[in-house]
């Protein structure tokens, strides 16, 4: 077989990886594409995630890449695309997940616009869920977006939708070791990158606050926070301005709610909420506070469980034990 790495990656379509044969492509960013693919040992679909070439060629990343692969696959929680597999073959390294049938955030948000407040809610509560559970582990997601958040089918009424997140930092933290990034660059996406990715701090999953008060705010705005012209004033933004209050865009939510997000999307992670479940909890109750008797927007009121997973088998999933572990930051330019 030729050397997998010599095609473009659309060449890759058809042929077969590590066990797995390439279908179509499903998405792709910087420094990896995702394919749909068929695991012909288990004659199952799965996600293939596979990394730039360059980057196997790089002792410090692959031995990383390692480490963290066998850490994020060793989580086993109902909102984190669980990880099959992680190695190299032929000059590139890849990870190969659950493959999940529906749709992103992304896509929904640019289909209908702001969701309704317990949607919103929801969906925030699952993700919330899902991050805590990282943390527990000492892995920090570093890039929470729409993009990142996949929206399959739920069980009933009360679980319309289940959440799931995926691409987790399986290379984030090894790029920032390993002379991938260079001073004034970071991992993250522009719209909900946390002020302290952009200084170059270090970073813990306080940042993940950061990120998903963003994402809040957008799945209730339709719009980011923060909207500026170019991507310095946005960066610029992030650091310095504060966020606009959200109800000057939804006059249907209490004011409770731009206290929330305030805090969630404050510029030093010390002033933010702890965890992620916190903020998903308080975004809640400032939501069920002022919601009249009837429940919000003309239904039954919604029961949003931020401390349960909302599985497929309502599996509750309890937040991790302890407090939250900022002794040591993870995933940061000084991370050991």
């Amino acid at each position: 077989m030729a050397h997998a790495a010599a095609g473009r990656p659309s060449d890759l379509v058809g042929r077969r990886i590590a066990g797995y044969l390439v279908e179509r492509e499903i998405g792709r960013g910087g420094m990896a594409v995702v394919y749909r693919a068929r695991d012909l040992r288990l004659d199952r679909v799965v996600a293939l995630k596979l990394l730039a070439p360059e980057l196997a060629r790089n002792d410090t990343f692959r031995k990383r890449f390692t480490h963290e692969s066998r850490v994020a696959a060793a989580i086993d929680h109902p909102h984190i695309v669980p990880v099959f597999e992680a190695g190299e073959t032929e000059g590139i390294l890849y990870i190969a997940m659950r493959y999940v049938s529906g749709q992103d955030l992304r896509a929904l948000l640019d289909r209908q616009g702001p969701l309704p407040a317990a949607t919103a809610i929801r969906i925030a509560a699952q993700v919330a869920s899902a991050l805590d559970a990282a943390h527990a582990h000492d892995l920090v997601h570093r890039d929470v977006k729409p993009g990142n958040i996949l929206i399959a089918a739920g069980t009933d009424r009360d679980h319309p939708e289940h959440v799931y997140l995926t691409d987790f930092g399986l290379t984030k933290k090894s790029l920032s070791l390993t002379g991938f990034t260079t001073v004034g660059q970071f991992v993250g996406t522009l719209d909900y990158v946390a002020p302290e990715q952009i200084s170059g701090r270090p970073v813990d999953g306080r940042c993940d606050v950061y990120s998903l008060g963003c994402v809040v705010y957008e799945t209730l705005a339709g719009v980011p926070p923060f909207q500026r012209d170019d991507d310095l004033a946005l960066l610029w933004a992030h650091q310095y301005d504060p966020p606009p209050p959200l109800t000057g865009q939804r006059s249907d939510l209490p004011r409770e709610v731009d206290a929330v997000l305030e805090r969630a999307l404050a510029k030093t992670p010390d002033e933010r909420y702890a965890s992620c479940l916190e903020f998903a909890g308080e975004l809640r109750a400032a939501v069920v506070r002022a919601a009249p008797a009837g429940g919000q927007e003309g239904h039954p009121p919604t029961r949003v469980d931020v401390h349960a997973g909302g599985g497929p088998e309502g599996a509750a999933v309890s937040p991790p034990p302890g407090p939250p572990r900022w002794a040591r930051p993870v995933f940061g330019p000084d991370a050991a």
